[in-house]
C-alpha cells in the first residue's frame, strides 16, 4: 500500500516510520473496501472466493463481525468521532443480523459453534463502543441483540481459548441487563487458570499448545474482560495477575519479531496477519511499563508494515486466505474468506486516543535491532536466537507439538518441527507436509518413509555461561498411517495406525545464526533405519539441483555441516509448498547404512545473511563431554550425559 507513505513520520518512529496516521488509514482502507461485498442490510459481508468449511452462513457473519472489530477500535479511540459513519453503517447490519424472521440473519450460536466466536467480537465492541452504538439503538434491535447472544448461558465450549468468548458474551450481557450466568464465568474464570505456564505463557489448553493465540487471544481477552467487570471484586482481584503475566510474556514476544517485522511463521490460524499486534497493544492500553510504549508501537507498527508492503490487503483491498499475498492452502477446516478478518484484532492500539503514550513516544528498537541474542523461553520449550546482522529471528523447539508426552501422533508442520524462523516458512503444502523433512530429525523405515516426534519428553533447557542456549529432547520414532481428514485437523497432528521404532535422542546448542546438533538413536535390538537430518527451508524463486547440502536464494543462506556417518547429502525443492514462494529448498544429511545404535551424530545447522566463512568445530572430552567451538571463538562443553540412553 503506497498511500501510506505519505504518513511517514521518521523523527516519531525512526525504525518504520509509522504512526497513528497510518494504521488509522489501513483500517478506514479495509472498511470502506469491505462495504463493497455486504448485503444490502450489511448485515452479511461475503468476500470473493470459494465458500470455507463452514459454509456461506458462517462466512457472511464472520465478515460482519470480524470488520466490526476494525470499526469499533477505530470509533472508540476517537471518543465516538465517526467520520465514516461507521456505527450508523454496522447498526443496520446488527438490527437485520440479529432479526430471527430477516432473510439475511445470522447463523446462531445453538445453530453452529463458530457463532460463538462471532459473539464475542460483536459482544467486545458494542461493549466499548456503548455510547455510541448501543445506548443508541432502538430498544427492539437490543432485545434482538441480547437474545442472539443468550444461547451463550450454559452452552458448551471447547476447552481452549474459546472459553473466553463465553466470559465475554456473557459479561456484556450482565452489563446491559441481560440474561447470564454468574456460575459460568466463575468456571470459566477458573478453567482458564489452568492455561497458565511459566514467565507469563498461556497454553491453548492442556496440551503443549503455543502459537499466537498465546498473544491475540490469550492475553488479550483476560484483560479486556478484566475492563469489562471494573468494579466486580473477581475482576478487580484478578487483573494484577493478568498484567503481572502479560508483562513477563511481553519481554520474549519482543524478542520474536524480526527486524522486517514478520512475526515468527508457526502455530496455525497464521491467515490473520497483523493480529499478532494486539498483545502488543494489549500492554500498552493496560499501561504495562516495560517494555516500554515506544517498543510495542515498534513491534505493532513493524508487523502490520510487514505485510502491507508484501500483498496484504491486496489490490481490492481484501484480505485473502494468505499470508503475504493469497496462498490458498494456509486455510484450516474453519477458514473461509472472511476468516482473515480476524487480522482486525491487530487495530487494537486504535482504541487509544492519539495523545496515548503508545502514540506519542518515539519509536524503540526492536531487540534484534540493538544486538545477537540467545534466549531460552520455557513454557513453549523455545531456544531463540536473533542475529542483528540480518534480522531474523530463530526458534529451535523442544517444547511444542500440540500434543501431550508419549502421544505418537503426525508431526503437523506447524507445530512439531525443530525449527522455526521470520525468514522461513515449515513445508506447509505437498508430499513433505505431511511427511517430515525440513528441520526434523527422522529414521526412514524400509520404504523410504520418515518417522514422526510428536510426543516427545523434553529433557533440557538452559543457558551456559557463554551465553549459548541449549535444549535437549528425546522420542520413540513412529510411522503413523493417518485416519480422517487432514482439513478437519486445524493444524495439530493426525492419530491413525501406528508402528514403533527406536528412541532418538536429541541436544542443541544454539549460538547466533548456528545450531549443532547432536542426535542419537537408542540399541533396542531392531534395525533403526537409516538417520536423516534436515535443515531450513529457504524460501526461492527457483528450485536447485546438485548434492552439496548448501542453498542461497541471493538474501539468505542455508546449509548443513554433515559430521563423520552421515555421508549422504542434498537439497530437496518443493514447488508450492509455503507462502512465502514459489520454492522450498531444504539441505539436508543423511547416513547412507542404518543409523549405528548408541553413536552420536554431529550436524551444523545454518540459516544467515551472510554466507559463513567458518562453522562449529566439535571434539570430545569424553564419553560424554562434548566441545563446541563457535565461529566467534567461543568455546562450550556439552554434557550429553542429559539425554539419557534409557526409555
Amino acid at each position: 500500500m503506497l498511500m501510506l507513505r505519505e504518513f511517514d513520520d521518521l523523527r516519531l518512529s525512526p525504525q518504520t516510520g509509522w504512526t497513528r496516521n497510518h494504521w488509522a488509514a489501513l483500517a478506514d482502507h479495509l472498511l470502506l473496501s469491505a462495504r463493497r461485498y455486504a448485503s444490502a442490510s450489511h448485515a452479511r459481508i461475503s468476500f470473493p472466493g470459494p465458500p470455507g468449511g463452514y459454509g456461506p452462513d458462517v462466512d457472511a457473519l464472520e465478515g460482519f463481525a470480524r470488520t466490526f472489530l476494525a470499526a469499533g477500535f477505530r470509533v472508540a479511540g476517537e471518543g465516538g468521532r465517526d467520520p465514516l459513519g461507521l456505527m450508523e453503517w454496522y447498526a443496520q447490519g446488527l438490527a437485520t443480523g440479529t432479526d430471527p424472521r430477516s432473510p439475511e440473519r445470522w447463523v446462531r450460536l445453538d445453530e453452529h459453534g463458530q457463532a460463538k466466536v462471532e459473539a464475542a467480537s460483536l459482544a467486545l465492541v458494542l461493549h466499548l463502543t456503548r455510547p455510541w452504538l448501543w445506548d443508541r439503538l432502538d430498544p427492539i434491535v437490543q432485545e434482538q441483540v441480547v437474545d442472539y447472544l443468550a444461547p451463550a448461558i450454559g452452552s458448551d465450549y471447547p476447552p481452549i481459548n474459546w472459553i473466553w468468548f463465553q466470559i465475554v458474551v456473557e459479561q456484556f450481557l450482565a452489563s446491559v441487563g441481560g440474561p447470564f450466568e454468574r456460575k459460568d464465568i466463575e468456571e470459566g474464570l477458573a478453567f482458564t487458570d489452568g492455561f497458565a505456564r511459566e514467565d507469563g505463557w498461556y497454553a491453548d489448553g492442556a496440551e503443549r499448545a503455543y502459537d499466537h493465540y498465546a498473544g491475540w487471544a490469550l492475553q488479550f481477552y483476560p484483560l479486556m474482560w478484566s475492563e469489562m467487570a471494573a468494579g466486580d471484586p473477581a475482576a478487580d482481584s484478578r487483573r494484577p495477575l493478568y498484567l503481572e503475566r502479560l508483562e513477563r510474556y511481553l519481554h520474549d514476544a519482543v524478542h520474536l519479531v524480526g527486524a522486517d517485522g514478520s512475526p515468527l511463521v508457526q502455530g496455525r490460524s497464521l491467515t490473520y496477519r497483523f493480529a499478532a499486534a494486539t498483545q502488543f497493544w494489549t500492554g500498552a492500553r493496560a499501561g504495562i511499563a516495560t517494555p516500554g510504549p515506544g517498543l510495542l508501537r515498534r513491534a505493532a507498527s513493524g508487523i502490520a508494515r510487514h505485510f502491507t508492503e508484501r500483498g496484504a490487503p491486496d489490490e481490492d483491498g481484501v484480505l485473502t486466505l494468505g499470508w503475504h499475498g493469497a496462498w490458498p492452502p494456509i486455510a484450516q477446516s474453519y477458514s473461509g474468506p472472511g476468516s482473515p478478518y480476524w487480522a482486525a484484532k491487530g487495530f487494537f492500539g486504535l482504541s487509544l486516543p492519539a495523545d496515548h503514550p503508545v502514540w506519542t513516544a518515539v519509536e524503540e528498537p526492536l531487540p534484534i535491532e540493538s544486538g545477537d541474542y540467545q534466549r531460552v523461553v520455557r513454557a513453549p520449550g523455545w531456544l531463540v536466537s536473533g542475529t542483528r546482522g540480518d534480522g531474523v529471528v530463530r526458534v529451535i523447539n523442544h517444547g511444542t507439538d500440540h500434543s501431550h508426552p508419549g502421544t505418537h501422533l503426525t508431526d503437523s508442520p506447524l507445530y512439531a518441527r525443530l525449527g522455526y524462523s521470520t525468514a522461513t516458512s515449515p513445508v506447509l503444502a505437498g508430499e513433505h507436509a505431511a511427511d517430515p523433512f525440513d528441520q526434523a530429525v527422522v529414521l526412514l523405515d524400509e520404504d523410504g518413509r520418515p518417522s514422526h516426534r510428536t510426543g516427545f519428553e523434553t529433557l533440557l533447557l538452559d543457558r551456559l555461561p557463554s551465553g549459548t542456549a541449549i535444549g535437549a529432547s528425546r522420542w520413540q520414532a513412529h510411522w503413523v498411517t493417518p485416519e480422517g481428514d487432514a482439513r478437519g485437523d486445524h493444524g495439530y497432528g493426525r492419530p491413525g495406525t501406528v508402528r514403533l521404532g527406536p528412541w532418538l535422542e536429541l541436544l542443541s546448542a544454539v549460538r547466533g545464526p548456528w545450531e549443532l546438533r547432536l542426535v542419537r538413536v537408542r540399541a533396542t535390538g531392531a534395525e533403526p533405519g537409516r538417520l536423516r537430518v534436515g535443515g531450513w527451508p529457504l524460501p526461492a524463486a527457483h528450485p536447485v539441483q546438485g548434492d552439496l547440502p548448501a542453498v542461497s536464494n541471493g538474501t539468505m543462506h542455508a546449509r548443513v555441516m554433515a559430521g563423520p556417518g552421515l555421508d549422504l547429502c542434498g537439497v530437496l525443492s518443493a514447488q508450492d509448498s509455503s507462502p512465502l514462494a514459489p520454492w522450498t529448498l531444504v539441505p539436508w544429511c543423511a547416513t547412507t547404512a542404518p543409523a549405528r545404535p548408541d553413536t552420536w551424530y554431529d550436524v551444523a545447522v545454518f540459516l544467515g545473511g551472510q554466507e559463513p566463512d567458518r562453522s562449529p568445530v566439535l571434539s570430545w572430552d569424553g564419553p560424554a563431554l562434548a566441545r563446541v567451538t563457535w565461529p566467534d571463538g567461543t568455546d562450550d562443553l556439552l554434557d550429553t550425559s542429559v539425554a539419557p540412553s534409557g526409555p
